[in-house]
């Protein structure tokens, strides 16, 4: 039986995954989100606040060696944690034992990436910045960019700044040369309208992340919150412009009704502005479907995979 290692589960997002739970026993995050699936705790600055004292990176990382070869054809491994994986003391050694098993295993022909799953809540501290940049894939949340927002939705330990964080988060972009993903999760209410998506394209252009994930609530909350349909997520994306955006499937396939038919120029119009997943193009009718690949074959548009999701778009 495993103690730090869970999966593989098969992700989206980011294809199959095997995780490492950097903090197996209990909960420890310094955001207390509104909307979390896990139960509603007192966020904490350090880990050494709550419960025992941190499992060594030893320790984890035998584990995870001992059950690399148990889990074939991966995709990535997944440094996250039952609350948030940078409280973890022994980050720096955990990626580095992780990009060291990353090697052995591309030897052996295996091609799996690093990656870790953040609230980004410490991305402004140097340090934390120089140990993410090894990883192939970082994931930080931004669920919004109002400092009034922030504190009502995330409600993080006291001292932590909305500001420090996309501050950090731009810093990070410009040594980091790895894949960085933004997610923002949309809560009915607090972070759902036209003006809070203003401010996050703002933020969102400074930072240049290469995709943006955009979701709402799907399984039981910490607290009494709602989420909002999948077509007001689609709305607010049109907010955020031409980046690649990826909203789960399985929000949509009971909720979204097919997108409209159009025409060639409606197309290329649209990739123009926002690259396509190819989950985005089975939502159209067959017409429009034929239409894409005719203008792929005609070389128009360009395809780039950013984690497991391949995205389309007008060729400059």
């Amino acid at each position: 039986m495993s103690r730090f290692l869970f999966g593989p589960v098969p992700s989206r997002r980011f294809g199959r995954s095997l995780g490492i739970d950097l903090s197996p026993d209990t909960k420890r995050c310094n955001f207390d989100c509104l909307y979390c699936e896990l139960e509603g705790s007192r966020p904490v600055k350090k880990y050494e606040e709550i419960g025992n004292i941190p499992p060594s990176p030893t320790e984890i990382l035998e584990e995870l060696e001992r059950g690399l070869p148990n889990f074939p054809n991966l995709d990535v491994v997944t440094i996250t944690s039952n609350g948030e994986p940078t409280l973890y003391p022994y980050l720096e050694e955990i990626v580095e034992g992780v990009e060291r098993l990353k090697r052995k295993a591309h030897l052996k022909g295996e091609r799996w990436k690093s990656l870790i799953l953040s609230n980004g809540s410490r991305i402004g501290e140097e340090k934390i910045r120089q140990i993410l940049k090894e990883l192939d894939i970082v994931k930080l949340s931004l669920d919004t960019a109002n400092p009034k927002t922030f504190k009502k939705l995330d409600r993080p330990v006291r001292g932590i700044k909305l500001e420090e964080i996309i501050a950090g988060m731009e810093k990070f972009r410009q040594i980091y040369r790895g894949e960085l993903i933004i997610e923002i999760l949309v809560v009915k209410g607090l972070n759902d309208t036209p003006q809070e998506f203003e401010k996050l394209r703002d933020a969102l252009s400074s930072i240049s992340p290469d995709r943006v994930d955009i979701s709402t609530i799907d399984r039981p909350p910490a607290y009494r919150v709602e989420p909002v349909p999948t077509e007001k997520l689609w709305e607010l994306a049109k907010i955020l412009g031409n980046f690649p955006i990826y909203i789960p499937s399985r929000l949509r396939e009971t909720t979204l009704p097919q997108f409209p038919n159009l025409s060639r120029q409606e197309l290329m119009e649209t990739l123009r502005r926002r690259p396509l997943t190819e989950e985005d193009l089975k939502l159209f009718p067959p017409q429009t479907q034929t239409l894409f690949f005719q203008l792929e074959r005609e070389g128009i548009i360009s395809k780039r995979e950013i984690g497991t999701l391949k995205f389309y778009s007008l060729r400059p």
